[in-house]
């Protein structure tokens, strides 16, 4: 399954909202620096759905998409 991710980061909490079937919002506290931010993105998202995640695009963008294995609903 593939999700597109709009990810702001530096925020005060951890906060996922879901725009649409396969587009989510995600807030996190880590700053974009030094990979911080996608690494607390990927470990967030393995944590939730209880799977292997993948970012295939936009290591150094907001806009992600993320390739979930073994895919259940976040």
């Amino acid at each position: 399954m593939i999700i597109n991710v709009k990810v702001h980061s530096n925020s005060k909490k951890q906060k996922i909202d879901k725009l649409s079937e396969d587009s989510y919002l995600i807030y996190l506290k880590k700053p974009a620096e030094d990979n911080k931010a996608n690494l607390e993105l990927l470990k967030l998202l393995k944590k939730n759905l209880k799977t292997e995640v993948k970012i295939i695009k936009g290591f150094k963008s907001r806009n992600k998409i993320i390739e979930i294995k073994n895919a259940n609903k976040i």
